[in-house]
């Protein structure tokens, strides 16, 4: 076997579809469309301003969260396979390649403890300044004053979730399985493929989900069915640290993909059109076809929704004009945010319910919608930037890796191993 280009000294580690090796090198496109998604997260988490007519929403109908899964599942396989490859090899404990995702999902486990108690402290800190008792009802707050301690315990269990504050319980369910997937994907991807594709039908079909406490009903972003997208971004992360592609560039493929991208627009954009295909799957519906594949449902990542961000990602992995474009320096303000995919999120998430809390108090002011929201991701940048500049740098900057492009060439960006 041949140790890859950019690292002559690097040990490779067989796999099925081919070896994979350490350490982890870094594709600009992870970080700029993720920061793309933490920006779309920030903007559309403050409803009604007209920055939302720029996001993904308007061309299909995935949006932030779906970019937000497939891009955390692309950067956890390429993190994080290189501990379970060595594992299968028998050259480690199996231990040493699960813990760091499970100390991951501990993280993200206190960070979605920290936002809900905050964004409690937040509402209530406006219902009795404002003197607007809607704050304390509004996005599921109401459960926390009716019943105090089942919503404790609610939020110690995930259970108990306020609206804005939903997206990292699943997230956090799918990396304490993330080293089953991995070990599935590198052993039998199709299997693996087959296995999280069919169970994702099956949500849909039973309404698998987590059920919520107090208050019933289920999470907001099913695991049972959200595991399809980020199993498949686990698997193009497996790939990808090996230099190969889950999908190979197939030109025909890529136009069926992008002349579905364009349906999709026009579906939602040309009414006549948009509400016959709505009918017509209420009408199978009625028939008894599987729910997620008949609807536009969030919880159970709907047909729709999966197809479009799939053909997106795609159509925008085979463009090699895109990777350059992601590599320079007008890109830099979305990878430093992708970088620090966390601490935007987090921090974006309480300036976007701030946001909603200022919009809400000041309705007729005009101006608050066009400002708010492009302040909020200023200050989630300034975050990033200072994070950046806090990062410890021993010895000096470190040395620029190699990244291979979609087009063979290569693409000389800043390695790092956050999976955030």
């Amino acid at each position: 076997m041949t140790p890859p280009p950019d690292r002559p000294d690097a040990k490779l580690i067989p796999i099925r579809g081919g070896p994979i090796h350490a350490p982890t090198t870094r594709d600009p496109r992870i970080d700029v469309f993720r920061g793309l998604a933490l920006v779309m997260i920030i903007v559309t988490h403050m409803p009604g301003n007209p920055w939302e007519s720029v996001t993904i929403r308007t061309i299909g109908f995935s949006d932030a969260a779906e970019a937000f899964f497939v891009m955390s599942g692309i950067a956890a396989g390429i993190a994080y396979s290189p501990g379970i490859a060595r594992w299968l090899a028998g050259e480690g404990r199996a231990w040493d390649g699960i813990a760091p995702m499970w100390r991951r999902a501990w993280t993200l486990y206190m960070v979605q403890t920290v936002l809900t108690v905050a964004a409690l402290g937040l509402f209530a800190w406006a219902a009795s300044t404002f003197y607007r008792g809607e704050f304390r009802v509004m996005h599921n707050l109401a459960r926390f004053y009716e019943d105090p301690g089942a919503a404790m315990w609610g939020m110690a269990t995930l259970g108990y979730q306020i609206g804005y504050v939903n997206i990292l319980p699943a997230y956090i369910a799918l990396m304490l399985l993330a080293p089953l997937i991995l070990v599935g994907g590198m052993r039998a991807p199709r299997l693996t493929l087959a296995l999280g594709l069919g169970l994702w039908l099956v949500a849909g079909i039973y309404r698998l989900n987590v059920p919520n406490h107090p208050g019933g009903g289920g999470w907001f972003f099913s695991p049972f069915a959200w595991q399809a997208i980020f199993m498949i971004g686990l698997l193009i992360g497996i790939r990808h640290r090996n230099g190969q592609r889950l999908v190979p560039v197939n030109w025909p493929l890529f136009g069926v993909a992008l002349a579905f991208l364009f349906f999709v627009f026009a579906w939602r954009h040309v009414p006549d059109l948009g509400a016959a295909l709505n009918r017509r799957m209420a009408q199978l519906g009625s028939m008894g076809a599987p729910y997620n594949v008949v609807s536009h449902s969030k919880t159970y990542l709907a047909l729709p929704r999966f197809l479009h961000v799939m053909a997106l990602v795609y159509v925008i992995s085979c463009l090699p004009f895109v990777t350059r474009a992601c590599a320079s320096r007008w890109a830099d303000p979305l990878r430093r945010l992708g970088r620090h995919g966390l601490l935007v999120f987090a921090l974006g998430t309480m300036l976007a319910l701030t946001g909603q809390i200022v919009m809400d108090i000041e309705p007729n002011v005009a101006w608050l919608p066009w400002v708010v929201p492009p302040l909020g991701v200023a200050l989630a940048y300034l975050a990033a930037w200072i994070a950046d500049r806090a990062r410890p740098r021993p010895g000096g900057a470190p040395r620029p890796r190699a990244i291979p492009t979609p087009d063979h060439r290569v693409t000389q960006v800043r390695a790092s191993s956050d999976a955030s």
